[in-house]
């Protein structure tokens, strides 16, 4: 068993010109790439195996990052089934001199986890042991199906 707050990952990026496109914002790819890398990082803690994008739910870019900006990102399982895991990712812009942060994006992934042979593997079963770690999977879960928490 592995439990969620082992499986929370934070990563940042500053935003630079060869981000951005003409607007001088970061390309929603470039965000959704950074996206993809964190969650995978939270899938394959969580799995102790190579995991690959099976899913991601709608993304919505709710503020662009600015050239300058922190991308602040920030992933979690919060569900596991038999071979695949779920993993909730949220993207921030942080100023670099405050740290302040404003949510940017946020969506949901589904990875499974493979072997050498990239056959689907069984993953372990996902343990919460925190107050915090309940409240992230009760959050994940409300959004995800789209009501408030």
């Amino acid at each position: 068993m592995v439990e969620l707050m082992d499986t929370f990952i934070e990563d940042r990026n500053s935003v630079q010109p060869h981000h951005a496109n003409h607007l001088g914002t970061a390309h929603g790819g470039r965000v959704l790439h950074w996206m993809d890398e964190v969650a995978a990082m939270s899938a394959m803690r969580f799995a102790g195996q190579p995991c690959v994008t099976a899913h991601i739910n709608s993304v919505d870019f709710a503020r662009a990052l600015q050239i300058g900006d922190i991308a602040f990102l920030e992933s979690y399982v919060y569900q596991a089934g038999r071979t695949s895991v779920r993993v909730r990712v949220r993207a921030y812009g942080e100023d670099p001199l405050t740290g302040e942060r404003e949510q940017t994006t946020e969506s949901y992934f589904v990875f499974v986890a493979i072997d050498e042979e990239s056959n689907p593997v069984e993953v372990p079963e996902l343990t919460v042991v925190t107050e915090e770690g309940e409240q992230l999977v009760a959050e994940a879960k409300a959004k995800e199906q789209g009501q408030d928490s």
